[in-house]
């Protein structure tokens, strides 16, 4: 017997029809003789619409009260799928997250967990009784629901299996798995059997939009096994998990991208100490996130300074460079019209001539690149957004992640 818990998104509970399907699936791990609890997102579309309520009656609304009003769209979908698995003659029950409790800092909109008191959870679990948790939701220190942030979900999936101490969480979504790169791009992109928690941490946050990347960050923390899967057929999934359970381990796992970059290039700066601060610092303040940087050296006595930032924040980074500049420089020019190309895996750390491989590749098909960085188990550049699906067919191949 093993104890499990299930995660739907808001595509695998879309409608009434999936709900039930969704229950059969639940009762089919009842079936083995497991202890199943079950995290579960409002169904497709409604909190896009809850959300829209709140901006249509107040733009500048409380944050608190929004909270509350977005949650609901979990419970609704809590209270079905229980009243679903009860008509298939299993014992189970809805949880808010309030009333698990599931307790959450004071950051409402996008609130962190701190502590889940499961053992009424397990309790229940151990009578034969299934726990549908409604995700995304908890409760603050002011005794007011908070919700986690787009993609709590995953996150309150993860939290829990940590704190019931889950042989392993499941999250059912509309693919198969974790893919070598975006199949929807690369046509023979492989679905990985398993995937170390940094690879997929990296892979998360360059834009692979699988999981949500502070379930992985929590998945790593606690080494809670997390496995993807669709809910919409029985393929086997990909299973993220230790690095120590992978034998064989790939130099390259995947191939990430990310659209949502945008490119700041400082020119004719003065060549001296406290440029980097004097830049990067005010960008700081204004909570605006940095991510690749590279600074060039000029014979004249001037440097360019180079950086990305997200698309959303370019027009705020400009402005907040404009007021606050002051060391002389000669112009700005920005470029939205860029992509970051990643390719990780846990491999590099024992080989050599990863990024040269990645350099070739794109050499050869005439792809341009303007900013590189790397770390321990990834590489990066950045490039101009037109040669987005060339880069990452090109890299699949030099890689040998092509499917056979």
């Amino acid at each position: 017997m093993a104890r499990i818990v299930q995660k739907f998104g808001g595509t695998s509970v879309g409608d009434i029809d999936r709900i039930k399907n969704v229950a059969l699936r639940v009762k089919a791990e009842v079936d083995q003789g497991n202890e199943v609890a079950v995290v579960v997102s409002a169904m497709s579309g409604v909190t896009n619409q809850l959300v829209e309520y709140c901006s249509q009656v107040a733009p500048m609304h409380d944050a608190r009260e929004y909270d509350m009003i977005v949650s609901t769209g979990e419970q609704v979908t809590s209270g079905l799928l229980s009243l679903a698995l009860q008509e298939l003659g299993v014992q189970a029950r809805s949880w808010a997250g309030w009333q698990i409790p599931m307790i959450t800092d004071n950051a409402h909109g996008k609130a962190r967990i701190l502590e889940i008191k499961g053992e009424e959870l397990v309790r229940r679990m151990k009578q034969g009784q299934v726990a549908i948790v409604a995700g995304f939701q908890g409760i603050g220190p002011d005794n007011r629901v908070t919700t986690l942030g787009r993609g709590g979900s995953d996150t309150t999936a993860v939290a829990l299996a940590a704190a019931i101490n889950a042989d392993r969480c499941d999250i059912y979504t509309d693919v198969e798995g974790i893919y070598t790169t975006d199949p929807r791009i690369v046509a023979v992109a492989k679905k990985l059997n398993k995937i170390t928690y940094e690879e997929m941490l990296e892979m998360a946050s360059l834009g692979a939009k699988v999981l949500q990347t502070r379930s992985v960050e929590m998945a790593m923390k606690h080494r809670v096994r997390v496995q993807v899967l669709s809910s919409f057929s029985d393929a086997p999934g990909t299973l993220v998990c230790d690095e120590d359970e992978i034998v064989e381990k790939e130099l390259v796992s995947g191939i990430a991208y990310s659209r949502d970059e945008a490119k700041v290039t400082i020119l004719g700066v003065e060549d001296q100490p406290g440029i980097a601060a004097g830049i990067f610092g005010p960008l700081a303040d204004a909570n605006i996130n940095v991510d690749m940087i590279v600074q060039n050296a000029s014979e004249d006595g001037t440097t360019d300074i180079t950086f990305t930032t997200s698309r959303a924040e370019l027009e705020r980074a400009l402005k907040v460079i404009k007021d606050n500049m002051q060391i002389p420089y000669r112009s700005i020019n920005s470029d939205k019209s860029v992509v970051k190309i990643s390719v990780v895996g846990v491999g590099m750390r024992s080989h050599a001539g990863v990024a040269q491989t990645m350099f070739t590749a794109l050499a050869d098909k005439k792809i341009n690149i303007h900013i590189i960085s790397t770390s321990e188990i990834k590489v990066s550049v950045l490039i101009s957004e037109d040669y987005t699906e060339l880069a990452l067919r090109a890299l699949h191949t030099a890689y040998g992640l092509d499917a056979a």
